[in-house]
């Protein structure tokens, strides 16, 4: 999954060259896919579209919701997953292109990864939902880290705080700090007023919340995809972007039927592009000699920890199916 959503980072213009590649000939290819449509029709329309064709009975809600707070014992299976996603969010949201957005989707394939019944996982364990909602507003917090340290906007909000602060002649960068002391300390100040606002707005809210699993879903599925399309499409005001977005839904359902995680794919969908990037870069300036990675100890020491993650994953997965074939043969 991770292989495939690289090579579809790929398609678009090459970032050295500015030649069109895998467009086929589609003028709107030439900027690449988009992450929205990409994210919206593997999790979104593809969701929509496997609850469709479940054939269990569904049950709308019509008793009173009570007891906000958490039990103690819902408190004792949430804070391991919360301290996960907020590490998992606060790494990931400082990589430019999303990171604030990678990290629920890394975070929830995190607690499904190290679940002890797995299949629990949206059927309501309560870690598949703190840990995203946990690396969600971490990463919403350190995506300002780029932006205010090297003035490097790291998705479309990230953006358009630089397009404000430019129209009020304040230039981001390092010296954002010193120049404008009383709005960086301003922005830090407003994080911890929206967390509390949040906590304000929600808990006498949430009873019109649970109003919605109320509404049939006949109307309810109908009216995400309406939302979903009109989401994506006043983007950039094109239809092809929604008829792009319903590929990927066709396609998230293809993946559910091969029980293939989609969360992978868009990892490697937003990291490939910046991955080609500086991989290129790195040769260029070493004049195509790829020694250069193990010759400089910050890269050598990133690949081993990379070869070393991968090794803890693949390690298990070896040692059961060797313990399969020896219980076979025993037999």
């Amino acid at each position: 999954m991770v292989v495939l959503g690289l090579l579809l980072g790929l398609v678009g213009t090459d970032v050295n060259s500015g030649a069109a590649r895998f467009a086929f000939g589609v003028p709107e290819l030439i900027d690449g896919l988009g992450i929205v449509s990409v994210a919206m029709g593997l999790f979104g329309f593809a969701e929509i579209l496997t609850n469709l064709e479940s054939t269990e009975k569904r049950e709308l809600i019509t008793a009173k919701v009570s007891g906000l707070w958490l039990t103690k014992q819902q408190f004792k299976d949430a804070w391991p997953a919360v301290l996960r996603g907020t590490g998992i969010g606060s790494i990931l949201g400082l990589l430019p292109g999303g990171g604030a957005m990678l990290a629920s989707f890394g975070a929830y394939a995190l607690e499904k990864k190290l679940a002890k019944d797995p299949s629990r996982f949206g059927k309501g364990a309560i870690q598949g939902v703190a840990g995203p909602e946990s690396a969600n507003n971490a990463g919403a917090q350190t995506s300002f880290i780029p932006l205010l340290t090297l003035g490097i906007p790291e998705n479309a909000v990230m953006a358009l705080m630089v397009g404000a602060m430019t129209i009020h002649n304040i230039q981001p960068g390092p010296q954002v700090m010193t120049s404008n002391p009383s709005l960086f300390w301003g922005l830090v100040v407003s994080m911890w007023v929206g967390n509390l606002m949040l906590v304000v707005l929600n808990l006498p809210l949430i009873g019109i919340w649970i109003k919605l699993l109320t509404v049939p879903y006949r109307v309810l599925y109908p009216a995400i995809l309406l939302f979903c399309a009109i989401g994506v499409y006043s983007i950039n005001n094109t239809s092809f972007d929604v008829s792009q977005t319903a590929v990927f839904g066709a396609l998230g359902l293809l993946f559910f039927k091969l029980e293939c995680e989609p969360a992978p794919l868009l990892l490697g969908f937003v990291l490939g592009p910046m991955m080609e990037e500086n991989l290129r870069r790195a040769m260029l300036l070493s004049r195509g000699d790829p020694t250069v990675f193990f010759t400089r100890p910050i890269s050598l020491g990133m690949l081993i920890a990379a070869a070393a993650l991968l090794l803890l994953i693949v390690a298990p997965n070896f040692r059961k199916k060797r313990e399969e074939a020896f219980a076979e043969g025993e037999t």
